[in-house]
């Protein structure tokens, strides 16, 4: 009689053990499987909304984020930069941003400046003929591969584009079409959100 109890309390200690460990099993599954839910890091550069603060942005300065594989300039335009675009209007190619709208301009931003507040420029940074990441020119005057007027802008290393400081293609160069301007709005004085704007998320 005592061997059948000592039996029982053996089985019933495995039969405890054993449960314990697949419970443990149990919730160690479902806590990786949850955690599949939320995006990885890589996956919100790949393609979630970047909020970049500008606040520390000085007059002429340019920072680059990244927002899905593609670097995005923002440049704090000078007053005398936003003054230039004037002057290279008749120098580019597509100075209203008519071409490739949808794809390439969003609608606020299909004016002069090409962005929502004239001081600020919002663009990705790859040129639209061969995907070359062009060079920041922003000093004006002559200067090595730039014409003598140049009013400051970007030029692609690849082929010699040429883009003016609002991202507008100049004429008769390799690249077809202006920078890309992303979605983006703000959301603050100093706050942008890229990747977002107020149709929801590009």
């Amino acid at each position: 009689m005592s061997n059948e109890k000592q039996v029982d309390s053996g089985r019933r200690g495995l039969l405890v053990a054993t449960c314990a460990a697949g419970g443990v099993a149990g919730l160690a599954t479902a806590g990786a499987f949850v955690s599949t839910f939320q995006p990885s890091e890589r996956a919100k550069a790949a393609g979630a909304p970047v909020e970049v603060d500008i606040a520390d942005l000085a007059l002429g300065e340019l920072k680059t984020v990244e927002w899905r594989g593609k670097p995005v300039w923002i440049l704090k335009r000078s007053p005398e930069m936003v003054a230039s675009l004037k002057k290279t209007d008749g120098q580019v190619a597509d100075p209203k941003s008519e071409r490739n709208p949808e794809e390439l301009t969003p609608e606020y931003a299909r004016n002069e400046y090409r962005s929502r507040k004239p001081e600020i420029l919002v663009a990705v940074g790859i040129c639209s003929h061969l995907g070359c990441s062009p060079t920041t020119k922003l000093q004006a005057g002559p200067q090595p591969s730039l014409p003598d007027d140049w009013q400051g802008g970007f030029l692609c290393p690849c082929h010699g584009s040429t883009f003016d400081l609002a991202g507008r293609v100049y004429k008769n160069v390799p690249a077809p079409d202006n920078l890309q301007v992303p979605p983006h709005m703000f959301v603050g004085d100093t706050k942008l959100v890229i990747g977002k704007d107020e149709k929801g998320e590009a």
